[in-house]
């Protein structure tokens, strides 16, 4: 279906969602590099790139909806759906990390190496890796964002009027 969220024809949740993607997968990065040297800025900046990347999801999310409800295809609803549950809950753990790593949330995981943040933070990679996945196959089999949304054989049954 072609993007209702769209710029002069391009769809705008995928223009804007690499922004997210980078900047929570940079902020594990900068995590591990912690780990390595444990410069005393790399927490800051992990902090700065989990709220970077909360934002531009919130950002995302807005197009992304829009295409969510204009699906109308039941098999392509579903795999849309997966990829919209997974990226809450992405969002929601990185929002977590991010909460564990400010003071007055979680200032006592300083004390422990910011462990618990990090792996909450990995398991959010891990479920945006899946989400991006689904995100392609919705784009590149299904079509959604780019070519006219057609009516599912469902649909074609649903319209038959029997007197």
């Amino acid at each position: 279906m072609a993007s209702k969220a769209s710029i002069a024809g391009h769809p705008v949740h995928p223009m804007i969602i690499p922004f997210p993607l980078a900047l929570w997968t940079t902020s594990v990065v900068t995590d591990l590099l912690f780990y390595g040297t444990r410069h005393p800025t790399l927490p800051t900046i992990s902090k700065f790139l989990l709220a970077a990347g909360c934002i531009g999801a919130v950002a995302a999310a807005i197009p992304g909806i829009i295409d969510w409800l204009a699906i109308k295809h039941r098999e392509t609803k579903k795999v849309a759906d997966w990829h919209a549950r997974l990226n809450i809950i992405a969002l929601l753990i990185f929002a977590t990390s991010l909460c564990l790593r400010m003071k007055g949330c979680g200032a006592a995981w300083v004390n422990y190496g910011l462990k618990i943040p990090f792996l909450i933070s990995l398991v959010g990679v891990v479920l945006i890796a899946i989400s991006g996945w689904l995100g392609g196959k919705l784009a590149f089999e299904h079509g959604v964002g780019v070519k006219p949304q057609h009516d599912s054989p469902e649909d074609e049954v649903a319209k038959v009027r029997f007197p």
